[in-house]
């Protein structure tokens, strides 16, 4: 029986997982309120590069916003881990990482659906 709650344990932290992976990939759509002013502050960044095509900054802009809501809405995960002395993730502490990221994704869920 102990087993069958390990693949339980270990199912539920693959579905936070990744449910907190398209959280953070729906912050960084194009409907985001977030893309507009991120993109213009990466632009000076890859001037002149050859990443500086519009296309590619777009992709770019798109994944440095979803990387960016994971490692913020990851801090407060890891100051959890941190004060409760665990020495790996749970599935507490996943479910609260997609809590944040959801929380962070907010803006870009209204967004999609005009709102906001």
């Amino acid at each position: 029986m102990d087993s069958m709650d390990n693949r339980e344990e270990l199912m539920r932290r693959d579905v936070l997982l990744v449910a907190t992976a398209a959280a953070s990939l729906l912050a960084g759509q194009s409907f985001s309120p977030y893309f507009d002013p991120v993109f213009i502050l990466l632009k000076p960044f890859v001037a002149g590069t050859l990443i500086a095509t519009p296309l590619v900054m777009l992709y770019l802009t798109s994944l440095f916003i979803s990387l960016m809501t994971l490692l913020i809405a990851g801090v407060p995960v890891a100051l959890y881990e941190r004060a409760r002395g665990i020495s790996g993730s749970n599935s507490v502490s996943i479910g609260i990482w997609f809590g944040l990221t959801m929380l962070l994704s907010l803006p870009a869920l209204f967004g999609m659906f005009g709102s906001g």
